[in-house]
C-alpha cells in the first residue's frame, strides 16, 4: 500500500496534484464530507430521523449563537425539532449515495455502448449514436419527472421504498450518452494504432482486445467526466427532491432539506435552507474543483 501510494506521488499526476494547493484543498473537503456522510451515525450529535427523540418544542431554534439558541443544537432545529447539523449530515449520505450510484451505473452502460459503437463501427455505431441524438434532446429534469410520474401511477403505495430507485434510475439514463460518446470518440482513434493491428493479426478476439486492449486507453476522460458527473448527479438529485419528486421526507436528501426550509426563508427561520444549501455547494464546489484539476493533469499538453 505504501509503495504503491509513493508510486503515484512521484507520477506525473502525483506531482500535479503535490503542486496544486487548490487540488489538495478540494481533496480534503471532498473527503471529509465523505467521511461524515459515511459514518453519519458517529459523527452526527443526534439521529434526526429517532421519531422518540424529537421535541416540538424545540422546532425552529435558531443556532447556538444567536440570543435563543440552544448549545444543544448548534445549527438550530427544523419545523419538526430535528437538529440541523445532524439532518444536513444524514441528508449528505442520501445524496453522495444517489450521486455516485447513478454516475457508475451511467459509466457501465456508457462505456459499453460507447465501446461497441467505436470498435464495431457499422450499424451499430448509426444506431447507437441516432439514440445518443434522440437522449440528448430531452432535458435531464424532464426525463426524471416523467419516470417518477410513471412509477407512482404504476406502484401508487410504493413510491417510498422505490425513490432511491426511481433517482437513480432517471439520473443514469440521460446520463450514460456523454460516456457512450466520448469512449466511441477514444476508440475509434485507438482502434487504428499499432497495437491493435497486431492483436488482430495473431487472431485474439475482439472482445478481448476491446477489453483488455482498447478499454485501459480511453479510461482518462471517463475519469474526468466521471469526477464532474458526481457533482452535476448530486445537484440533479437536489432538484428532483426540492421538486418533490425525490427522497421522502422522512429521511431526507439534501434536496428534501431545502424543499422543507424553503418555506420559512422568508419569515426568518433561514438556517432551516441555508446550512443545507451551503453543505450542497461545498460538495458540488470540491468535486468540481477536483475534475478540473484531473483533466489538467491528464492532458499531455499541459504536462
Amino acid at each position: 500500500m505504501k509503495k504503491t501510494l509513493a508510486r503515484w506521488l512521484d507520477s506525473d499526476v502525483g506531482y500535479s496534484f503535490r503542486t496544486s494547493p487548490v487540488a489538495i484543498g478540494a481533496a480534503l473537503i471532498a473527503l471529509a464530507c465523505v467521511f461524515c456522510a459515511v459514518f453519519a451515525g458517529w459523527v452526527s450529535p443526534h439521529n434526526p430521523f429517532d421519531l422518540a427523540t424529537l421535541e416540538l418544542g424545540d422546532a425552529r431554534l435558531p443556532p447556538a449563537w444567536s440570543a435563543e439558541g440552544s448549545s444543544k443544537y448548534l445549527l438550530g432545529t427544523d419545523d419538526q425539532g430535528r437538529d440541523i447539523l445532524s439532518a444536513v449530515i444524514y441528508g449528505a449520505r442520501i445524496s453522495l449515495i444517489v450521486g455516485v450510484v447513478s454516475v457508475l451505473l451511467s459509466i457501465t452502460v456508457g462505456v459499453l455502448f460507447g465501446l461497441l459503437a467505436g470498435f464495431l463501427g457499422g450499424w451499430l455505431d448509426s444506431f447507437l449514436m441516432r439514440v445518443c441524438d434522440v437522449m440528448l434532446s430531452f432535458p435531464p429534469i424532464l426525463v426524471a419527472l416523467l419516470i417518477a410520474g410513471v412509477g407512482r401511477a404504476l406502484f401508487p403505495g410504493a413510491h417510498e421504498s422505490l425513490a432511491f430507485g426511481v433517482l437513480i434510475i432517471s439520473i443514469s439514463l440521460t446520463g450514460w450518452v456523454q460516456y457512450a460518446r466520448t469512449v466511441r470518440g477514444s476508440t475509434l482513434v485507438e482502434r487504428n494504432k499499432e497495437y491493435v493491428q497486431a492483436a488482430r493479426v495473431t487472431g485474439v478476439a475482439p472482445l478481448r482486445i476491446m477489453l483488455r486492449h482498447v478499454l485501459p486507453n480511453v479510461m482518462g476522460p471517463v475519469m474526468v467526466l466521471a469526477t464532474i458527473q458526481v457533482a452535476t448527479a448530486i445537484i440533479t438529485e437536489a432538484t428532483l427532491s426540492f421538486l418533490g419528486v425525490g427522497v421522502p421526507p422522512t429521511s431526507p436528501s439534501l434536496g428534501t432539506l431545502i424543499s422543507i426550509g424553503n418555506q420559512y426563508l422568508f419569515s426568518g427561520e433561514w438556517w432551516i435552507t441555508v446550512f443545507p444549501g451551503l453543505m450542497l455547494v461545498l460538495i458540488a464546489l470540491s468535486v468540481n474543483l477536483l475534475g478540473d484539476w484531473l483533466r489538467d493533469a491528464l492532458n499531455p499538453r499541459l504536462r
